[in-house]
């Protein structure tokens, strides 16, 4: 008698693994309003993916019904071969799917390290028992003594410890989207979907920022970022999909973007 096993076949497992995210026949309506129609697209695994397009595209849009702050009307989302499609974006993010957001949303009255100690999932501490109780107080502490390290780390990494004892609210622009890419790191994430990453940087700062990302991404993380700085990701991706009016206009690597008839013409003539 053979074994019986709830494993997937070979073939699926290695699929899923090199395409963690799948989007099908995504559509998104606000009453008349059809905001996303119909798009369909998929992220490679280890890779950086820049997701483009006019104002209005639907790019946003997009990125919110894939992470759960909005339900789709019609369509899947699927990571890791999981269906995710209209789960909260809490869920979401707990099986590794995280994003970060255009304006950085830092806990602002809280320092930088406080904001990266509250970040890990299913910290025992959260339990207030486990706070007050005797026999149960240790494993807080020891996992607490487990976070600061790994929070000094991570601030090490994205090179801002030097302001681990500062608010939130007093960082730079460029600072805090540092700090919101720490935060998502701290989640122990799959993939992240950044949302304009480089909107209000500096040079200095955005050079430390893309150079975080290929380290990560070397490292075996997958990014999908919307950008609407052309050089970034003309320079950065490996792939670019474009929207225009809600649809994917066009999907390739730089090159094959930046000749496309199509996507000059839906830019009106911009420089891409």
């Amino acid at each position: 008698m053979s074994d019986a096993t709830t494993t997937p076949p070979a073939e699926t497992t290695t699929e899923t693994a090199a395409t963690p995210l799948r989007v099908e026949g995504l559509e998104k309506r606000f009453g008349g309003i059809v905001a996303v129609d119909d798009a369909s697209f998929d992220v490679k695994a280890g890779t950086v993916t820049g997701l483009i397009g006019p104002n209005g595209a639907g790019k946003s849009t997009t990125f919110n019904c894939i992470t759960g702050a909005l339900t789709p009307t019609d369509g899947e989302v699927y990571f890791q071969g999981e269906k995710i499609t209209g789960m909260r974006p809490e869920q979401i993010a707990n099986r590794g799917l995280v994003r970060t957001f255009q304006i950085a949303r830092a806990l602002s009255e809280m320092t930088v390290l406080e904001n990266l100690m509250l970040a890990p999932k299913a910290q025992q501490g959260e339990k207030l028992w486990r706070s007050v109780v005797p026999g149960a107080r240790q494993g807080v502490v020891d996992q607490e003594t487990e976070l600061r390290e790994r929070v000094w780390e991570t601030l090490e990494f994205f090179e801002i410890d030097h302001l681990a004892y500062e608010k939130a609210e007093n960082l730079s622009g460029g600072q805090q989207k540092l700090l919101e890419m720490s935060r998502a790191m701290m989640t122990e994430p799959e993939m992240l979907l950044l949302d304009e990453p480089m909107a209000g940087v500096n040079p200095t700062l955005e050079d430390k920022l893309l150079d975080r990302i290929h380290s990560l991404r070397e490292d075996g993380y997958t990014f999908l970022l919307v950008e609407h700085d052309m050089d970034v990701i003309m320079e950065e991706c490996e792939r670019v999909i474009v929207m225009h009016q809600g649809s994917i206009l066009a999907d390739g690597n730089p090159d094959e973007i930046r000749d496309n008839e199509q996507v000059i013409e839906a830019y009106l003539g911009e420089d891409i």
